[in-house]
């Protein structure tokens, strides 16, 4: 049973409601899917293709076209798919679901091979203002897991006229290069191996060669409970061989450690970042009972969040990846959270 820190317990109303909508979801989604540019990997019918400030992004999108806007973002080492269940859902309740690939991943692809392969935290978060920007979208809800949630916290706290409201998944993750120095306690510090690894050279080369490898042993140790089968990870796999994946993950890790720069153009939105800002806009918060991943306590993010918050333990072996292992419960939050 799930717990909302504000509101009690869910409503078993909106539970039927969106056990009803599962039933529907063909018939809510299938009609905006099908207007693409390019074709999907098994689970959405058809991706969309659009130019968005460096990239040309490829996204799934679900639900009538003038439907209240959600943004949904994935993380490392996942892709949409993290999302393949919540969308149908929330399109059958009305929303107009978007679901981008980030630059590194799926047919995401740089418009100029001159630009930076950059993977820091600032540049991920622009591409979703560029991306709805492209999109005619002035504001939506906006949602996330893992790099997805960093990157939605960013947005609601960068530009909080441009989110509606929130759900993040391990709640506030706005890091700093500063920060990141500070040494960890050693059991801490052996949670972030690949962190370290990736710091090397030979941990790029790796990572390059056993891209699946590695994504699979993530996913076994982030959600320990999670029994997914190999098509699930074959689906999500793909997005890897983007050729710009391994340069941006590698980026990415070690831009944290302060051992690879960023860009200039992102200098003046990182020092905004530094100071861990509170985010205003309404948020829910979610964590799996069997998160393996990294992850703060609840307790010591929660304030945060100045607006409207709740935070809500998801039960029954839920780890890392919450969206695809309890979509309901992750499509319930953005329900509840768009009524804040």
């Amino acid at each position: 049973m799930q717990y909302d820190m504000n509101n009690g317990l869910f409503d078993p109303q909106r539970r039927r409601f969106l056990a009803a909508a599962a039933a529907t979801l063909v018939a809510a989604s299938a009609g905006p899917l099908h207007a693409a540019a390019a074709p999907a990997p098994a689970g959405f019918a058809s991706l969309k293709q659009v130019t968005a400030g460096k990239l040309s992004i490829a996204y799934a999108e679900a639900g009538p076209p003038t439907g209240r806007p959600v943004i949904l973002l994935h993380g490392w080492p996942y892709d949409i798919h993290t999302y393949v269940d919540v969308a149908p859902l929330l399109a059958a309740a009305g929303y107009r679901v978007i679901i981008p690939y980030l630059r590194g991943y799926g047919t995401t692809r740089f418009l100029s091979d001159a630009t930076m392969r950059n993977g820091q935290q600032s540049a991920l978060a622009s591409d979703v203002i560029a991306l709805m920007d492209a999109l005619h979208i002035r504001s939506a809800i906006i949602g996330g897991c893992d790099w997805g949630a960093r990157t939605a916290n960013i947005v609601a706290a960068l530009w909080p006229e441009r989110c509606q409201a929130m759900v993040s998944v391990s709640g506030y993750l706005i890091g700093s290069q500063q920060a990141n120095q500070a040494p960890l306690p050693p059991r801490a510090e052996l949670s972030w191996w690949y962190q370290f690894y990736f710091a090397t050279e030979r941990g790029r080369v790796g990572y390059d060669r056993n891209r699946r490898d590695f994504a699979r042993l993530i996913w076994q140790t982030a959600s320990p409970r999670w029994a997914f089968d190999d098509a699930t990870f074959d689906r999500s796999a793909q997005a890897f061989d983007n050729p710009d994946h391994v340069a941006i993950v590698i980026h990415n890790y070690r831009w944290r450690l302060g051992l690879e720069a960023g860009e200039a153009e992102y200098d003046a939105l990182e020092k905004r970042l530094a100071v861990a800002p509170v985010i205003s806009v309404p948020t829910i918060t979610l964590e799996g009972d069997a998160n393996g991943a990294p992850h703060p306590d609840p307790a010591a993010y929660a304030k945060k969040f100045s607006g409207k918050y709740a935070h809500r333990l998801v039960t029954g072996g839920i780890g890392h990846n919450l969206p695809q292992e309890a979509p309901r419960d992750f499509a319930q939050a953005v329900i509840d959270v768009a009524g804040y």
